[in-house]
This record gives structure tokens, C-alpha cells and sequence, in this order.
């Protein structure tokens, strides 16, 4: 990636966070996600190089940084994160155990009123968040074995969050896109959080597919994390997005196959921590 590639990449982070803390105070800034940065930088206007204001933040207080001036994108991307948070710590607080339980109940109440402003914003991904949610719950009540079904509810999210430009050529192809990349987030997590989920007893959807055979299925769950892979470059190959092919396009031929080595090598979580801390900025 050049140089100005990963300012701007950065200052699409930041960004990104800046417009949650104005839209809905500085509380929302503790759920900066990276996927909806990648959403936001889908979504941003084409330049040759992005428009930037210097700022500065709690993060980093002693210096300016830059910051991808505010767009209809990035504010789309601020909303769909509330949204996306809210629902993902209401889920928690119905199916997790003991202190996480009761750490997304108060989070999710605390969530609310930004969720409402939030959902009244974008009511269309709302509904999608809550049903799809909905059916990965009864799917996994019932012990679903199908891996495309399981993902297809996370992917189906994804593919909600780009609104429509009117355009049917770059509809299609950034829904794919999406589709795809939601598609692999879902099976990627879920082989990482493998070990974990048996431990407890909570439902995972390779495990109920392979039944303790999941080493030895390795290779076909890589196998179908590439295509799915393949798929979203194919995708984002037919989208103009202008100064953002770079940082977009680096993220998904090297970024991601990165993390799936060191998910599939045990890694990823020491990884994360060490190399993507989450903070407010």
C-alpha cells in the first residue's frame, strides 16, 4: 500500500469515528468498528485524493490527524454501526451467561436512544439486521447443520448496508461484494471462536456441520473461504470507487488472507489485540 493509500485508510478510521461521536455522542465511539470503515470507504465520494480536515482527538491529543472530511457515506456507515451494535448486544443479553449477559444488557440500554435515531435513519437495514438475527437465532435453536445457511444470514446484513445508488451495474456489484465479504467475516469468526463455543457448550455452526471432524475439514472450509473471497474481488474489479481502490483493494487480496492464516494458525487473537487496539478518538 503507498503511503498516502494508508493516511487515507486511517483517516477514513478516523473518520468514521468522528461522525459516530457527532451523530450520537461519545459513548458510541467505543464500537468503531473496522468492517463499517470498509463500508464507509465503499461509499465515499470518488477523488483522486480524499478531502481532509486536521483534528484532534482523547486518542491523540498531542498532534492533528487527519480526518476523511464528513459524506453521505460515512454518515450511512455511523448509522448502520449503531444499528449493527444495538442488535448485536441484544443478542448477547438473550443468549450469553453470566457477566458478559449482563454486561450487554446494560450496554444495550445505554445503546437505545442512539439506536432509535439510528433506526428511524435507516429503517430498510434496520429490519434486515433484526429479521436476519432473528432467523440465525431459530437456526441455531434448531442445530443447524448447513454452513451456507448460517452464513447467508450475516451475509444477506452485509449486503443490506450499501443503500442503493440508482445505478444498476454498481448496485449489483457492490451487493456482491458485501454479500461475499459478510459471507466470509461470519465463517471466519466462527472457526475461531471453534474451540471456545465447544468449551461452553454454545452452538457453532462448523461443529455442528463436522461433528469433531472439523481438523480434518480444514481444507474445504478454506477452500470455500476462497471463493467467497474470489467472488468479492471479482466484484469490487467491475466498481470505480477512485482513490479508494487501493486501500479497498489491498485490504482484500492481502488484509484478509492475512487473517485467515493466523485464525486457521490459532493467532488472530493475540494478533488483534496486539496490532488493532479499539479506542474512542
Amino acid at each position: 500500500m503507498k503511503v498516502w493509500e494508508l493516511e487515507a485508510y486511517e483517516a477514513a478510521y478516523c473518520g468514521l469515528c468522528h461522525a459516530l461521536g457527532r451523530r450520537y455522542g461519545f459513548f458510541s465511539r467505543f464500537f468503531l468498528s473496522y468492517d463499517l470503515t470498509f463500508l464507509a470507504m465503499l461509499l465515499a465520494p470518488k477523488e483522486e485524493r480524499p478531502t481532509l480536515e486536521y483534528r484532534r482527538c482523547v486518542a491523540c491529543p498531542h498532534r492533528k490527524k487527519g480526518v476523511c472530511v464528513s459524506s453521505q457515506g460515512m454518515e450511512t456507515a455511523a448509522d448502520e454501526s449503531v444499528i449493527l451494535t444495538y442488535w448485536k448486544l441484544r443478542d448477547e443479553a438473550q443468549d450469553g451467561k453470566g457477566v458478559k449477559k449482563l454486561g450487554a444488557k446494560i450496554l444495550a440500554r445505554l445503546c437505545r436512544g442512539g439506536y432509535r435515531r439510528a433506526a428511524a435513519a435507516k429503517p430498510d437495514f434496520d429490519r434486515c439486521v433484526r429479521e436476519s438475527l432473528e432467523q440465525l437465532r431459530t437456526l441455531e435453536q434448531e442445530g443447524c447443520t448447513s454452513l451456507d445457511r448460517t452464513a447467508d444470514t450475516f451475509a444477506r446484513i452485509l449486503r443490506s448496508a450499501a443503500p442503493e445508488s440508482g445505478v444498476t451495474a454498481v448496485d449489483r456489484s457492490r451487493g456482491e461484494l458485501l454479500y461475499h465479504l459478510g459471507r466470509w467475516i461470519y465463517l471466519v469468526d466462527a472457526w475461531d471462536d471453534l474451540d471456545e463455543d465447544k468449551a461452553q457448550g454454545n452452538y457453532n455452526p462448523i461443529h455442528a456441520r463436522f461433528q469433531g471432524r472439523e481438523q480434518e475439514e480444514r481444507q474445504y472450509l478454506r477452500t470455500t473461504l476462497r471463493h467467497s473471497l474470489n467472488l468479492a474481488r471479482s466484484a469490487f474489479g467491475l466498481l470505480d470507487t477512485g482513490c479508494w481502490s487501493g486501500p479497498i483493494g489491498n485490504i482484500l487480496d492481502l488484509g484478509l488472507p492475512a487473517v485467515e492464516e493466523l485464525v486457521f494458525r490459532g493467532e488472530w487473537k493475540a494478533a488483534e489485540r496486539r496490532f488493532f487496539p479499539r479506542h474512542p478518538q
